[in-house]
């Protein structure tokens, strides 16, 4: 028990100490800008987003779930009814898809007009 502690604690502290050393200290002028991804500070920092954006960031969200709901369809074929447990699989996905569709088709996913 004490060889963990102590592998732990060493790790740790050489780690730390690596840390401060391997990063480079030599900052341009970029880098000490208050925008250093390029940002343009001039003008209003109130410019909205567009709706394009909230609809793909939903769209993500909508197929991340998508797969944490299929995730545990194999393990759900060892029941007792595995093709009930496959039509609910084909139900989600099949509604998922002629979503994506319809989006696609009335251009929703266009992200330039």
């Amino acid at each position: 028990m004490i060889e963990y502690i102590s592998t732990a604690t060493f790790l740790a502290l050489i780690l730390a100490i690596v840390s401060f050393w391997l990063p480079s200290m030599m900052p341009d002028s970029e880098k000490l800008s208050p925008y250093e991804c390029g940002f343009d500070p001039l003008g209003t920092a109130r410019l909205p987003f567009s709706m394009r954006f909230f609809l793909v960031a939903i769209l993500f969200l909508l197929f991340d779930l998508e797969i944490a709901l299929l995730l545990p369809t194999p393990w759900a074929s060892q029941l007792i009814t595995p093709s009930l447990t496959m039509l609910y699989a084909s139900i989600i996905l099949l509604l998922l898809t002629l979503g994506f569709i319809y989006e696609w088709v009335m251009g929703g996913l266009e992200w330039a007009e």
